[in-house]
Order: structure tokens, then sequence, then C-alpha cells
């Protein structure tokens, strides 16, 4: 098989390379580093002209409201691409565990769980992109003078050094919020590749180790001892894969907790303050549908979040009750021995943490959804 970086997490790379966003190497040319600078810039100049607009307006909730759910979005791209860089030793040094010998499947079973994780990881993640520029596209629309009796605007409400009503400063103005906002989708879309499919892997990988256990069976061929030899041999190597599995979590936490905890926390802003634009807007306006549908990506954004990490857990879950299931009563007392160790170390549960602290998990994203729901209803209170 190929290598497993390809596996899992080769459209992440080719988007990224293709934005100029992906790990930096010695190879680099100056005019790539270039057109890096360039293009992170215009992820960083989207946000500083959102957060002057919000300033500008601070008062006028209404106005606020138009600019800040889409501030939030913003903050999270760049947080997350900023973590991306500052812990680019970290993304090389996963990606070069994902190829280590200890991964490397030994059969075509293994084979196929890898090919079956990538698969379902990737076909989520592209559907989630697909919706996310769906919805860029749809503000685009919604901004041509085609709506509102034809006059000239912007897709979004922020300060630009251009104006509206002149050409052609609206053209320039208008192709850069929409260039930026949808590279910030594939960029959005190229992180969280990265991330999540690295935590799949890790649970591929762990059913791995449940197909190896399940492998030892006892051969009535009169060689017991040849026997035994195997299937302790089978368990030290299951023991020393499921500690390269722990030691690879523990790097992708380590990479990635800041900005997983920064996604959780700006989520609720988001879905609060698209929620109450959503309370002002009329109900059969452009704007009012791409709204809920920018909503439902952002919402099935992190319920994608929180699935890897209970995915982990309970994948780990399950592998201890596979030990269990195992043929163990006809093994030696090694065996069963080492077995008794190791089912003691997976009792412990496997969990990924946001900032070392917020437990990835399906309940984790019934809990912001309800956080959400309680501050839209004290906001819609007060307004």
């Amino acid at each position: 098989m190929a290598k497993l970086t390809n596996l899992f997490i080769n459209r992440a790379q080719h988007v990224m390379k293709y934005l100029g966003v992906w790990v930096p190497d010695e190879s680099d040319t100056i005019y790539r580093k270039l057109y890096k600078i360039f293009m992170l810039s215009l992820q960083y100049t989207f946000l500083l002209f959102q957060m002057i607009f919000v300033v500008q307006t601070w008062g006028d909730w209404e106005a606020v409201a138009d600019a800040v759910y889409v501030l939030f979005t913003q903050a999270s791209l760049c947080c997350k691409i900023g973590v991306f860089h500052i812990n680019y030793e970290g993304v090389r040094e996963l990606c070069q565990q994902m190829n280590n010998e200890v991964f490397r499947p030994t059969c075509v079973v293994h084979e196929r769980i890898l090919q079956i994780r990538a698969n379902n990881i990737k076909r989520l993640l592209l559907c989630f992109i697909g919706a996310a520029q769906m919805t860029c596209l749809a503000w685009g629309v919604a901004a041509l003078p085609l709506f509102d009796n034809g006059s000239r605007k912007f897709p979004f409400v922020m300060w630009m050094p251009v104006k509206s009503d002149s050409s052609p400063q609206y053209e320039i103005g208008f192709l850069f919020q929409e260039l930026t906002i949808c590279t910030s989708a594939m960029i959005y879309y190229g992180v969280d590749s990265v991330a999540f499919s690295m935590v799949i892997f890790a649970c591929a990988q762990m059913e791995i180790i449940m197909e190896k256990i399940l492998s030892v069976i006892l051969k009535n061929d009169g060689f017991l001892t040849k026997h035994y030899l195997n299937g302790n041999k089978i368990l030290i190597e299951c023991v020393k894969h499921y500690q390269a599995v722990i030691t690879f979590k523990e790097l992708v936490e380590n990479t990635f907790h800041i900005y997983m905890f920064f996604q959780l926390i700006g989520t609720v802003g988001i879905i609060v303050m698209s929620a109450f634009r959503i309370l002002v807007l009329k109900n059969e306006s452009f704007q009012f549908i791409s709204t809920i549908i920018y909503v439902i990506v952002m919402v099935s954004q992190i319920y994608l979040c929180c699935w890897c990490g209970h995915e982990l857990t309970a994948t780990n879950e399950k592998l201890h009750k596979v030990l269990y299931m195992s043929l163990w009563y006809e093994q030696d007392v090694k065996f069963q021995r080492a077995l008794c160790f190791m089912m003691a170390r997976i009792e412990r549960p496997l969990v990924l943490r946001a900032g070392h602290y917020i437990s990835l998990s399906r309940q984790t994203f019934v809990g912001i959804l309800r956080m959400s729901y309680s501050y839209i209803a004290v906001l819609n209170q007060t307004m």
C-alpha cells in the first residue's frame, strides 16, 4: 500500500499546497513564500476590516449582528491557520508517524480497514466543503444588483477602503470579499481534514489491533507450544501498536488542541449571532435562506469535530471488549497475564480534548447547542 498520509490526507495536502499554506519546505522558492504571505494577508486583512466595522458601529446591535457572525468565522479561520503554521513541526512529525512501520498494514484485511475509514472521513469532509462553497456562492449572488432594487452592495457588511457606488472600486471590493471568503472555506477544509483524518486514522489502527487479537485462535494440530509462542508474539505486537496509537493521539492533541478549543468557543458566537440575524431578516429574502444554510454548515462542522473525538473514545472502549472476547482461555498463563495488563491500560478512556480541557464527544456537541439556545433566548429578550 502507498504511504498512509496519501491515503488519509492527500486531498488536504493538495488543497493547501495549491493555496500556498501547507507545511513549509526547505525547497520552497522565494515566489512560493511570497504567494503564501499574499494568501495569508488576504485572510487577516478580511478580519481586520470586519473588526474596524464592529468598532465603528458598536451599540447598533442589528448592524453588529450583520458583521459579527462572519467575524467569528474568520477569527476561527485565522486562529486555525496560525496554529497550523506555529506547530508545523508537529504536523510534519504526525505525517512521519503515520508512515511508521508499526502502522503499516500487513494483510488485505488491514488495508480494507484503513481504506474504509479513509473513505468515510473523506466523504464527510467533502460534503462539508461542498455546502460551504455553496454558501459562499449564495452570499455573492445575494449581493448582486439583481436584488434590493438593483442597488450595489458588497457581499459582507464590513469597513472597506473602496466604495460600492462607483466603478471599478465596486468590482475590486466585490472580488476581494468573494475571493477571500471562498479561500477561507478551502483553508477551513484543509486544516480540518488534516486534524480529523488523523483522529480517524488512530481509530482505524485500533480496529487493526482488534483484528490481530481475534486472529489468535487455537489450532488443534498438536503443536501447542508453537501456537502459544505465536499468540504471545501477536499480543506483544498489539501492545506496541497500541502504545504507538496513544503516542500519536497525544501528538495530535498537542498540535491542534488550541484551534479546537477556539473553534468550540467561536461556534457558540457564530450560532448565536447568526440566529439573531435570522430573526431580523425577512423570511422571503435570499439573505435569510443563505444565513440558514450557513448555520447548518457551521453546526455540521462542529458536529464533525465532536464526532471524531467520540469515535476515538468509542473505538477504544470496543477494543477493551474485543480483548475479553478473544480466545484468551485457550492460551498459556503468560498470554493471559499480559492480556490482563493490556486490558487494565485500555480500560482508561482515550479522550481527545480541546484546550487539554474540553472532551470532544456527542455530549459536548449537545452542550454547545444548549448553550447557544440559552444565549439566543437571552439576546432575543433584551433586544
